[in-house]
This record gives structure tokens, sequence and C-alpha cells, in this order.
């Protein structure tokens, strides 16, 4: 790093919206990261300054050959009134394996995490209070470099912005419900199914599009070869438990290796349970709901943290399950995950990292 931090107040300030209306992602803070990349050179400027648009040429990479990538984490206050940060450090890991994948360069994992804890701190009055709320955090890098050509860019920004968020689904805890696509596939193996690029997100759309129209949350996705095992849900991993084991895909490259996938693992280890990393099809899911072995549904992801699957929605099969409360695991789950990130749980494995 060329040059140390620094911080450029805003000098005009946002009103705050409010708490029980935030809604997911619509509200931004008066500052904002930023640092940019220049092949020979580095990751040079980094700074805090006022929350605004990008100046961007017309033919910058990103917007042709989509070098972008990016990670979402939170912020929250906890019981005793500091702000805290849940395992932001495997967050920004993350990102440096995307970035490796999409041929852009990696940042310094200790910089970032100390970057993000001055934006953080500097925006303190931004981390709402109320019950089930957070500041969601979206560092990103982008391509900058302006040429028309197949080739990695040499000049790039990152950059992180913070919002105020409450729920993530407009029904709170209740369980969704999922369109099973067997059309459209998101990621194949040897693909960037494994990095949190736009492409992928991008690749998404139209099924979501299709979900909605059918009245389901979101998409689960299958394999791209087979249209048959069962990968991910749209923004979210998937975990299904059947006679007492509770079953999540594998990481093969195709889907998101999760953050919170990855805690609920430990979580459900730590407690007892049986988990099994495998394959699982669509049709032993059905299955098991037609032998009354399915006993629960529920997906993971920093922005929902645990929903519960109600009803899964298929062109030749339906499969409804619970459609009021969470399952059982999965409140466990979310009480004790977000119990630790709101500190009225004990961290006993060390995730939260205090900023204030």
């Amino acid at each position: 790093m060329k040059d140390d931090l620094k911080i450029i107040e805003a000098t005009e300030k946002k009103q705050k919206p409010d708490q029980t209306k935030l809604g997911f992602g619509k509200y931004f803070t008066d500052h904002m990261f930023i640092m940019e990349y220049i092949e020979g050179q580095g990751w040079i400027n980094p700074r805090i300054q006022p929350y605004g648009p990008l100046m961007l040429d017309p033919a910058a990479a990103v917007l042709h050959y989509g070098q972008e990538v990016f990670e979402g984490l939170k912020a929250y206050y906890n019981k005793d009134g500091n702000i805290t940060l849940f395992r932001p450090d495997a967050n920004f890991k993350r990102m440096n394996r995307s970035l490796e994948r999409m041929g852009m360069p990696k940042i310094d994992v200790d910089f970032a995490l100390r970057a993000l804890k001055e934006l953080v701190k500097v925006e303190a009055d931004w981390v709402p209070t109320g019950p089930g709320t957070s500041l969601y955090i979206r560092p990103t890098v982008i391509a900058t470099e302006a040429f028309l050509g197949v080739h990695a860019a040499k000049k790039y920004m990152f950059y992180i912005i913070l919002s105020p968020v409450g729920a993530y689904y407009s029904q709170g805890l209740k369980p969704i419900g999922l369109y099973v696509e067997d059309s459209f596939a998101r990621a194949a193996k040897g693909g960037t199914g494994g990095a949190k690029t736009s492409g992928n997100y991008a690749s998404s759309l139209l099924a979501a599009v299709k979900a909605e129209e059918k009245g389901y949350n979101s998409v689960l996705w299958l394999d791209s070869v087979e249209k048959k095992y069962v990968e991910e849900a749209g923004t979210m991993n998937v975990f299904f438990k059947i006679a007492g084991t509770v079953i999540t895909p594998p990481l093969a490259g195709t889907i998101l290796p999760g953050i919170t996938r990855d805690s609920v693992i430990q979580l459900l280890r730590k407690n007892g349970h049986t988990i099994e990393e495998r394959q699982i099809s669509i049709d032993e899911i059905s299955q098991a709901y037609a032998n009354g072995t399915l006993e629960e549904a529920f997906v993971t992801g920093t922005a929902a943290v645990i929903s519960s699957i109600g009803v899964l929605d298929g062109a030749d099969k339906k499969i409804e399950l619970a459609t009021d409360g969470m399952g059982e695991v999965a409140k466990e789950l979310y009480d004790e995950l977000t119990g630790i990130q709101y500190g009225t749980v004990k961290d006993e494995l060390g995730w939260i990292e205090k900023v204030v």
C-alpha cells in the first residue's frame, strides 16, 4: 500500500430512514471507501470519501467484459452497545478467491479489514438498533481500464458501500417458496459458479422473473448437465433434513461457498446433528417427501440469514412443507447464529470482531 488511509468528511449529511421501514438495499450512508489499482503500482490512494457516483469511461472493461467481484457482510449493534462484524476475514478471503478466478488483482485482507472498520466507525450513526436490523456491507472490485479487447484489465477500483437494512424477505421469518428450475443453468463445472461475480447473478435473473410470476420467492437451481442434482437457491445455499440427517450439496466449483453455509455446518456439528455434504437429487427429495422422511428444508445466506422452505415447485412435482413458522432445526440455527451476531449468545467459535 503506497499511501495510508485518508478520511474526507462529507459536508452534507442525509436524513436517516425510519428503522421500521428499511427493507433491504434501499438506503445508503454518507461515506464510502475507495482505492484504485494500476498495474506496476499496485493498490493506491485508499480513502474514505463522501458517497457519490463513480466516474467511469464508457469503454471501462467492467461494462463490456464483466470483470467484477463483490461481497456481502453485516455490522451489528450488540446488546452491550458495541458495533461488531461477523467473520469479516472470511468474506475478504473469499473475495480474493473470486478475484483470482476472474483474473483480477487480489486485495490485502488485513488492510481491507482495517479500512472497513474505519468506514463503519465514521458511519456509526447509520448502524440501526431495531430488532432484526443491521448495516449491510458491500465490498466491490471492478475493472476500470478503458479498452475494447478481450483480455484482463490493467486498472481496477475497489470500493465499499454501506446500507442499513431490515429483513431480506417481506414476509420476515415465514417459510419461502422456491421454483425448481429445470431449463436454465446457473453454472457449470469449470465456470465461475464458485466466484461471487456479477455474471452469475445476471444469468439467473430470467429464471427469477419466471419464479416471481408463479408466486415464488426464488429459484432452486439444478446441475447444468443432468438437470437432476440440487445446487443452490438463488442467492442462498440450501439444506434438507431427511430421516434425521441434514444434507447440503458439496462445494464442487458450481455453487458459492457461503460464509453462512459454513457457519451453519459448524453449528450443526457442534450441536450434535448429523450433517452430510453430498449430491442430492430432486428425485431423492421428492421420494423422501412421499415416504414422510423429509422433515424440513431451509436456505442460508448473509442477507436472509436462514429461511425455512415452505414450498418446492417443479414442472412435474410439488413439495409442500411448513407454511407458518420455521422448521425445528432452522429455528435452532437461526436463534443461535443471530444470537452470536447480536451478542445475546456466547461466541464460542471466535466469529465476532469488534469495531467500536
